[in-house]
């Protein structure tokens, strides 16, 4: 970081940090949230009554991240039955799914399941907040909380979630824990809901991933199959209003040391956008595509199965049980790359 700011500025904020607030108008009244400033142009706001998920994104002028009409909205802990979930729905740069089923309404002898799990309708209990310190040189920010998915007699599930940047550089890290609480094994399923709109997701924004691909459905087809260029943002399409939408699983190529790659680049901005993951931890990821009018939007969605539910994934002996005291770790880099050698390296890294 440039070092100009030396005996010219007094409160650290000029530049940089962490500022928590309340929202106290709208549907989202109430709901905590907590700004966060790199100081190298992206600035985020976690949802900390959410997961800590992330909502609005901005990279200087541009959004990165999709917004749907619904905004933010406070945790609603019991809607999780059928589709309720997609009345919380906000968007935003990323909603994290779980942690015990990810996918569709379902319901078998092990019980009933609400579309993408409950944890994003819980709020954090924030443990920490690191700010940067640049009189010490101290350039890290993070803020780590703990989400907890769990009931008497059942299963007791515990996220312990770390967002941080460093202040000068456009990048997010996330460090996920999950552990069983509980004393029985209980089923885990995770997926980080990645949302892409415009001015980033445009019509003939590059949507980069590379790996062997399936179509989720039939309903996926007309847009991922062999003769279509699905790797492009499309105009809005008509008959993707309403309820239209497409999506595929990929197992994703790994690099040496098991790092997974996708994102977005808009030529036309000269704007890209990374998102890194560790294969192991996080062997699937899926695309969705969903190009209504005033819903056009792309998702990358890193997860721990395909998006098919607890059911299915039982069935198909994909489904992670954890065992009492166990705990998975996951890590997600998501960077900002706005110069013409980091947009070459990371398109280079893509096509390998």
């Amino acid at each position: 970081m440039q070092e100009g700011w030396k005996n010219k500025i007094s409160n650290i904020s000029q530049i940089g940090g962490i500022e928590t607030s309340v929202l106290d108008n709208g549907a989202g009244k109430g709901t905590r949230i907590a700004w966060i400033n790199t100081g190298s142009g992206l600035r985020y706001k976690v949802v900390l009554d959410r997961a800590m998920d992330i909502a609005d994104t901005f990279f200087n002028s541009h959004c990165l991240s999709w917004i749907n009409e619904t905004g933010i909205t406070p945790p609603q802990p019991f809607s999780d039955k059928g589709a309720d979930w997609l009345r919380t729905f906000g968007g935003g740069l990323f909603v994290t799914c779980g942690l015990s089923h990810i996918g569709g309404p379902e319901s078998d002898e092990y019980g009933e399941r609400g579309a993408h799990g409950r944890i994003s309708n819980t709020p954090a209990e924030i443990i920490s907040i690191l700010q940067p310190d640049l009189f010490q040189n101290e350039m890290e920010m993070s803020i780590t909380g703990r989400i907890r998915e769990t009931s008497i007699f059942g299963p007791r599930l515990e996220l312990k979630r770390t967002i941080s940047s460093r202040l000068g550089q456009p990048v997010i890290r996330i460090k996920d824990e999950v552990n069983n609480n509980g004393n029985q094994a209980a089923p885990h399923m995770l997926l980080y809901h990645f949302n892409f709109g415009w001015p980033l997701a445009n019509e003939g924004t590059d949507i980069l991933w590379n790996g062997e691909w399936q179509a989720r459905d039939e309903g996926s087809k007309p847009i991922f199959n062999k003769k279509n260029n699905f790797h492009k943002c499309p105009p809005v399409m008509q008959e993707h209003n309403g309820g239209g939408e497409a999506a595929a699983f990929i197992d994703c190529t790994a690099n040496d040391e098991g790092w997974c790659a996708c994102g977005l680049y808009n030529s036309g901005l000269g704007l890209a956008v990374a998102l890194h993951f560790q294969k192991e931890q996080l062997p699937w990821l899926t695309n969705w595509q969903h190009w209504g009018k005033r819903e056009y939007v792309t998702g990358l969605e890193p997860g721990t199965n395909k998006v098919i539910g607890q059911k299915k994934a039982r069935e198909e002996g994909a489904l992670v049980m954890l065992q009492p005291g166990e705990t998975r770790h996951y890590e997600l880099e998501f960077e900002v790359l706005h110069t013409a050698e980091k947009i070459e390296s990371f398109l280079k890294e893509i096509n390998k």
